[in-house]
């Protein structure tokens, strides 16, 4: 647990920096938008190539990614249960909330944690749960917003073209030919590739609403607490169903622990979605995270 303790706190304080120097204008808006391009781009997918490619997965087996999956169906299926005054886009803003995650800070935690190890099933994390959160975002969001047929995104493009799964398709690949990137190449993969978590945590940083925060009303505290507690909880009860070893179960709580995604705000407003109601969601479930993610992963060790 101390371990745990020791991983979060940088992870909490690097976010907490980029609040404030959000908060002193230390960069424009703009700025921060450039510096998230960069690493949803380039750096993110560079650290997951690298890593992939290199990758044993052996000790990723098939079931981590049938309880990472179901997990989030369970979420999704609770949130289409939402009482009909949080309906409509309302609906759509909490069924994506449920299935989003924080890529940046489960990978911060498992390097802290467990290495390349750790990275490595963090990544396989990624790989099942991007695609997955995406498509049951988009799907959620359009369906209960009120969008002309011709504005309606296309689902299977939007994956196809995502940077994550690009990077993820590539280190697959790659792994399963039998050329992981050496040398000059494997080099550049891993310069890029740091600056992922440290600059990816300062752009989560930078995102939280403190306003949103503080304007949090029943709805809001209600629906982070069953994200926040739902969905590691969902994937810690498949993780022991089907006897996942400790470092697969480790992964799979803290994947499902960290908070949703501070990207949903932008697909809620681009896709008629509920955008103030997913700010609060964000702000909220950011701060609470703190509190939840060392109860969780507590929970998990009393499991071993």
């Amino acid at each position: 647990m101390i371990a745990f303790a020791y991983a979060l706190i940088p992870v909490v304080m690097i976010t907490a920096l980029g609040w404030l120097l959000a908060q002193r204008n230390f960069l424009r808006p703009d700025g921060w938008r450039a510096i998230e391009r960069l690493v949803y781009f380039i750096f993110f997918p560079a650290l997951i190539i690298n890593v992939l490619a290199s990758a044993s997965f052996d000790v990723a087996p098939w079931a981590m990614i049938i309880v990472l999956i179901s997990a989030q169906f369970a979420l999704a299926i609770l949130g289409l249960l939402a009482r009909r005054s949080d309906g409509g886009p309302r609906k759509g803003s909490i069924i994506q909330s449920n299935v989003r995650w924080n890529t940046f800070v489960g990978l911060s935690i498992a390097s802290a944690l467990f290495g390349e190890a750790g990275l490595a099933l963090m990544a396989i994390a990624v790989a099942v749960l991007t695609p997955t959160a995406n498509i049951l975002s988009v799907l959620a969001l359009t369906h209960f917003a009120d969008l002309a047929e011709e504005k309606k995104p296309h689902v299977i493009m939007d994956m196809v073209r995502n940077p994550l799964i690009i990077g993820c398709g590539i280190g697959i690949a790659l792994n399963l030919l039998g050329v992981a990137p050496s040398g000059i190449a494997e080099k550049t993969l891993d310069i890029l590739g740091q600056a992922t978590l440290a600059l990816g945590l300062l752009v989560v940083g930078a995102a939280v609403d403190v306003d949103a925060f503080k304007r949090a009303g029943p709805t809001t505290l209600i629906w982070s607490t069953a994200r926040l507690l739902g969905l590691p909880l969902a994937a810690l009860a498949a993780g022991l169903i089907l006897n996942l070893p400790a470092d697969g179960l480790a992964i799979v709580v803290i994947a499902a622990a960290t908070p949703t995604a501070s990207s949903g705000y932008i697909l809620a407003r681009q896709l008629g979605g509920d955008a103030s109601l997913s700010a609060n969601l964000i702000a909220v479930q950011t701060m609470f995270s703190i509190l939840t993610m060392p109860a969780l992963y507590a929970l998990y060790l009393m499991t071993l």
